[in-house]
């Protein structure tokens, strides 16, 4: 089995001066099949700093990880629990929008989705895992089986929210151009995601704690300075930083379209 598909240069500005940055291993991650290569090589781009792994999984890698999925990743996992936390992250977003379309990307289990409807905004959704889909379905949650780049809706999006996504997807700036023509003028982006930038990140390396190097189905670290310049790139002004309450050393961001 060829198991990823070789970046030919740095999947964010092309280049291709990249070294090896590090090797994580992923044997210890719950979704890891020992079909699969433990060992994931990281490397960093030479122009624009970008760090990543070494390939994206083919199709039928991702399929074995597919297979199974974690609990907090299924629809209605610890529903009143994550209520509590989307309802925070909705608050966030307030201020600039409060009605629409509310798309979810990778909707995992549906909390954020639950709630912005609770928020009266209309809740679309996508996963590309087909039983959460089927799931959110039968609930009435409008829910596509689909990646972000492929997505038609009639309407555009009043809030795009990315929760932990864009460092699983092969290469952002499709999807940051995907989000560009979603989201109406005004409209706002609420992105979340681990970011290298920080004293937590900092101390887990020097620990040999750093559980990113081994995320099996993460592409890219981005660091806040890199993602403010590619969203600045698309047409999405950062308005406000925040950190995450989802997961360890991640940065949660508010960006509005131009």
């Amino acid at each position: 089995m060829i198991e990823r598909t070789i970046y030919e240069g740095c999947p964010l500005c092309d280049s291709l001066r990249a070294v090896i940055h590090h090797v994580g291993d992923c044997s210890k991650h719950p979704l890891y099949k020992k079909r699969l290569n433990p060992k994931i090589v990281w490397k960093k781009c030479g122009d624009c700093g970008h760090v990543f792994t070494e390939g994206y999984y083919t199709e039928e890698a991702c399929k074995i990880i597919f297979s199974g999925t974690n609990e907090e990743q299924k629809v209605g996992g610890l529903i009143e629990k994550n209520r509590i936390v989307s309802a925070r992250m909705i608050d966030k977003v307030l201020p600039f929008a409060s009605d629409g379309i509310w798309l979810d990307v990778g909707f995992g289990n549906g909390s954020l989705l639950f709630t912005a409807q609770e928020y009266g905004f209309r809740p679309v959704g996508i996963d590309l895992r087909s039983n959460n889909v089927d799931v959110m379905n039968s609930l009435g949650i409008e829910s596509y089986c689909t990646t972000l780049s492929d997505l038609v809706l009639p309407d555009q999006c009043a809030v795009i929210s990315m929760a932990d996504v864009l460092e699983h997807i092969p290469y952002p700036r499709t999807a940051l151009n995907a989000v560009k023509t979603l989201l109406r003028t005004g409209g706002v982006l609420l992105i979340s995601l681990p970011n290298s930038e920080n004293m937590v990140w900092q101390v887990m390396d020097e620990q040999n704690a750093n559980p990113y190097w081994g995320e099996i189905e993460h592409y890219h670290n981005f660091s806040r300075t890199t993602l403010y310049a590619w969203l600045g790139r698309f047409g999405l002004r950062p308005a406000r930083y925040g950190i995450s309450e989802r997961y360890r050393a991640c940065m949660e961001v508010i960006a509005v379209k131009n």
